[in-house]
């Protein structure tokens, strides 16, 4: 996020776009209802009628895949109507011209045919947005899980760019991060062309600078994506593999072709707390522990890095992630050296200037947020104050692209995926808990009323869903919360795993793969058709 959790509740208005933030952010969501209780206007931005609708000024039903169309659009009337911050415009950004011309053909009734949003609702959306003194946007997998999800991202930005919204409180782009550490991972490097603090692999400078501290030679050339890994596997140039704390089989899109790649390798390692889906495939399983079983840091999606403390032992032969990765080093001949977190911690401050005022020391006392350059600095709430990292801010132009599948006559369905709040991921952990498996016990699809009339299914009748990549039986939920012609799963449950039928297309630049939108065929089963 380039601005903080605590902000959200003085925005002037939130745009909120392919985010279900009341079920996969509930802290965050309480923020952006209690900013709407003040007053904030609050625009929603997804094909479902998710809960967060209820406190929404203005809810733009799109069509799946359609958001830069519809961003688009918005920032069409933004320019027809003069809304923009020219001043902030002439002073901290670039590339205007060009992006101005890009937009042109983006009326809000061009809009209004490819996103399904009418054009007087894309016209409200964007007098709010720009209208508005402080606005903040926020986004998660919904904007990011598209063949196209870079192009999604950028338009976020021109958005933001376009109307002075960054480098001032209350105000920012904001990426909700979907799991207790994510952004944390992010920082220190769990991407293949950076090293931590997104310091570039091919920069020799820096490659020099942590050689230097870590005694061996680093690639100049980054490696490959999780996604990409797939590929090449079963192309023979990956060999073996080591998981850590993630369920591919149930997580990646397509789950055939996940399933195929990791049968193929000649050894796989899986690291986590639990047995996996994907654990059950491996040579060697090394048990892990908990967050509560091990002492470091966790960094949150607002960049604030806090102190993590061992509370209780691990079980069994469970042990920290630092200490199996140490010992699997020390087995090939190496030594890392630092032998606990604090230790860790220190390399990281002495290498990433955005981290080196942190110590543990001052983490004892609450979590500071990057940057923070130096021992009394009191950490950076939102990003971008003066200076932008390059300079000036650059708009992009950015074209309207289809998602990869769209409906036809033998799947006549766009089926989008996600979480919902009383299951989390893959189940690997909440599936595990009575309590929360007393309220969502079961996969469903959504299905909308209309849809559900014309093919005579009835509410908890049980479906076979099927895509080009494979098929399950599910039972339906009948709702307004979809439109007619789209269905949505969640992708928690293993026995109706939602990635037996996703698109495993990626984004040509982040390798990002095509999770919230395919086209899938919808029948009652044999069963229920039969009558029995």
């Amino acid at each position: 996020m380039t601005n903080s959790i605590a902000e959200i509740e003085n925005n002037d208005a939130l745009f909120v776009i392919g985010s279900n933030t009341t079920e996969c952010h509930p802290i965050v969501a309480l923020r952006m209802k209690k900013a709407a209780r003040k007053g904030a206007k609050l625009i929603i931005a997804d094909p479902r009628r998710i809960p967060l609708v209820k406190f929404a000024t203005l809810w733009l039903r799109h069509r799946p895949g359609t958001d830069v169309a519809l961003m688009n659009s918005i920032m069409h009337v933004i320019l027809a109507e003069g809304l923009e911050d020219k001043n902030f415009i002439d002073s901290r950004t670039e590339g205007f011209e060009e992006f101005r011309k890009a937009i042109a053909q983006f009326t809000p009734e061009y809009g209004e045919k490819i996103t399904g949003v009418p054009a007087a609702d894309i016209v409200k959306a964007a007098r709010t947005y720009a209208g508005a003194k402080n606005a903040g946007i926020y986004y998660t997998m919904g904007i990011t899980q598209h063949s196209m999800g870079t192009n999604n991202v950028w338009s976020v930005a021109n958005m933001a760019l376009l109307t002075g919204n960054l480098g001032k409180e209350s105000a920012g782009v904001n990426p909700l991060r979907g799991q207790n550490n994510v952004q944390g991972a992010s920082d220190m490097a769990c991407a293949p062309a950076v090293l931590p603090g997104y310091q570039k692999v091919a920069d020799e400078a820096v490659r020099k600078k942590f050689e230097a501290v870590w005694g061996g030679a680093l690639p100049a050339e980054p490696g490959l994506t999780a996604t990409e890994m797939t590929d090449a596997i079963i192309g023979g140039r990956i060999k073996g593999l080591y998981i850590m704390g993630e369920n591919p089989v149930i997580s990646d899109p397509h789950m055939a072709h996940t399933l195929k790649a990791l049968k193929k390798l000649d050894f796989l390692v899986v690291q986590d707390i639990f047995m996996t889906e994907t654990a059950e495939l491996a040579d060697v399983v090394l048990p892990a522990s908990s967050f509560a079983e091990k002492d470091g840091t966790f960094t949150n999606t607002e960049r604030r890095v806090q102190r993590v403390r061992k509370a209780v032992d691990s079980p069994g032969d469970a042990k920290d992630d630092l200490s199996i990765i140490r010992a699997v080093a020390a087995r090939a001949g190496y030594d890392l050296g630092p032998a606990s977190a604090a230790d860790v911690f220190r390399e990281i401050s002495a290498l990433w200037p955005a981290m080196a005022g942190m110590t543990y020391r001052r983490l004892d006392s609450g979590g500071l947020q990057w940057p923070c350059p130096t021992d009394d600095h009191p950490g950076t709430p939102y990003l971008f104050k003066d200076v932008f990292p390059r300079g000036k801010g650059a708009f992009s132009p950015i074209p309207y692209i289809e998602s990869k599948e769209l409906p036809d006559e033998a799947y006549p369905f766009v089926l989008t995926t996600g979480r919902i709040l009383f299951q989390y991921h893959t189940g690997t952990m909440t599936r595990r808990s009575d309590a929360l498996e007393a309220v969502a016990p079961e996969p469903f699809i959504e299905i909308s009323r209309e849809d559900a009339r014309r093919l005579g299914i009835a509410d908890a009748g049980m479906l076979s869903v099927s895509s080009r990549r494979g098929s399950l039986q599910v039972k339906a939920m009948v709702t307004d919360r979809v439109a007619p012609g789209v269905v949505f799963m969640p992708f928690h449950y293993h026995e109706a795993a939602a990635n037996v039928l996703t698109n495993d297309a990626l984004d040509p630049v982040c390798k990002i793969p095509e999770a919230k939108v395919c086209a899938v065929r919808i029948e009652k089963t044999a069963e229920v058709a039969a009558g029995v």
